[in-house]
């Protein structure tokens, strides 16, 4: 019999939302990226993502405009349309040593190749750590829903990436992302989560053929 844990949107709609209490920081011009990776560097693990500015023309398409890298207390959005892409930043995501953890992150080393020649090292795709704990789902708002029993609010993924200036609404949002990874890292590290003992753990119905 196969097994898996999943949720259902319902369910999610029903959590707390998740806040990031940590201190935020916003990159926005070559002089403060050095700092910025000296203080990453002091971390073993970080969680990573990328946000890019929605098309929503046939045919247009954005380069990725913010790079986000937390540790436990603080998240620093690096945005990447005004700095371009920094050599300490690049030597960052290419040290082997720091632990770098992210979701779908072959997609996002895509979109960053178009921008750098990056070769990202030392990265742990989520996607492939929760199946060694029967977790279907793939995408951050269920897993974290799942861990943690709290929903990761998405209203601000479709907005403008290269505004002028990030809200609010946005820095929260994408450090969010970035520090949902790092925590989902950390608690299927620690073996503290058992798939039989989740709520959502149920036996997979088999299609008719």
């Amino acid at each position: 019999m196969m097994h898996a844990v999943s949720i259902d949107k319902q369910d999610i709609n029903r959590m707390p939302v998740v806040n990031f209490e940590g201190r935020i920081h916003v990159i926005s011009a070559v002089s403060q990226v050095k700092s910025a990776v000296t203080a990453l560097r002091t971390a073993a693990v970080v969680g990573f993502d990328t946000e890019t500015r929605p098309s929503f023309r046939r045919g247009e398409r954005h380069n990725v405009a913010l790079l986000q890298l937390s540790t436990d207390d603080d998240a620093f959005l690096f945005r990447l349309h005004k700095t371009g892409f920094p050599a300490p930043l690049k030597r960052f995501l290419e040290d082997r040593s720091i632990v770098k953890v992210g979701l779908s992150t072959s997609d996002d080393f895509h979109q960053l190749a178009r921008v750098s020649d990056v070769h990202p090292e030392g990265f742990v795709e989520l996607q492939q750590m929760v199946r060694r704990f029967e977790i279907t789902d793939m995408s951050l708002q269920k897993i974290y829903a799942i861990l943690f029993a709290r929903k990761i609010s998405k209203g601000q993924q479709l907005t403008n990436w290269e505004a002028p200036q990030l809200s609010e609404a946005q820095q929260h949002y994408a450090a969010i992302d970035a520090w949902a990874c790092l925590r989902i890292y950390q608690l299927l590290q620690s073996g503290s989560f058992v798939p039989q003992d989740s709520p959502y753990y149920h036996e997979l119905v088999e299609k008719e053929p």
